[in-house]
């Protein structure tokens, strides 16, 4: 009963979990003619706090010296600013607001002159009722652009421990209505024997009584 209840309580709370910002870092292997998304996350560390961003992505391509400035975003706004990235990159962040916290981008139609080092960074505004505070955020993300897609080592366990955990929650799912089964037929027995038993005794103590009766003169 006790879990039956944890677990109802857990359904209603995960929404709320899930709702919050968490920052998870991007992948950083990239197919080549494929699309790859460059994962950006910065989240408002005081979500009751209302502030404006915006987002300024760089680029240095493998051999350069120096990062340049490749997109922009702001005022739910785009701006392409390298013309290696004409008609390729796409906002797949934050939308409809203006305080951004998934500032990520997709790149379609992948080349190996993609691969290389990435910066997104984010400018954020935290506006209170005397002053606003300006805050920077940079985040480094390395691409390497592959031929044919490579699994790592942390899919493939994750992967495997999935089915086994499947298995595992079958087989104890099993045994449990195995046991609940027992249970419930051995509570059945015990009320049947009772009720034999209160049966059994009823009807001797009638058959006493109508023998008292009949010895009466």
């Amino acid at each position: 009963m006790a879990a039956s209840v944890l677990f109802l309580l857990c359904l209603v709370m995960a929404p709320s979990c899930w709702a919050g910002c968490v920052e998870v870092e991007s992948e950083t292997e990239a197919v080549y003619g494929g699309t790859f998304k460059i994962q950006c996350i910065s989240c408002k560390k005081r979500s009751e706090t209302t502030a404006r961003s915006f987002v300024e992505w760089y680029f240095k391509e493998k051999g350069e010296d120096s990062f340049s400035p490749i997109y922009r975003y702001i005022d739910e706004t785009e701006e392409v600013l390298d013309e290696r990235f004409e008609n390729r990159l796409v906002w797949n962040g934050s939308k409809k607001t203006e305080d951004l916290q998934d500032m990520s981008i997709f790149i379609t139609n992948v080349t190996f002159n993609h691969s290389g080092e990435y910066i997104c960074r984010v400018n954020r505004t935290l506006l209170f009722e005397t002053y606003d505070y300006n805050i920077n955020v940079t985040k480094f993300i390395h691409l390497n652009v592959v031929p044919t897609a490579n699994r790592d080592t942390a899919s493939i366990v994750s992967e495997i421990m999935m089915y086994v955990l499947i298995v595992v929650l079958t087989i104890w799912l099993i045994a449990e209505m195995i046991y609940c089964y027992k249970k419930i037929a051995a509570a059945g027995e015990e009320v049947i024997q009772e009720n034999a038993s209160d049966y059994l005794a009823i009807t001797s103590e009638s058959k006493e009584n109508c023998m008292g009766v009949q010895e009466e003169p």
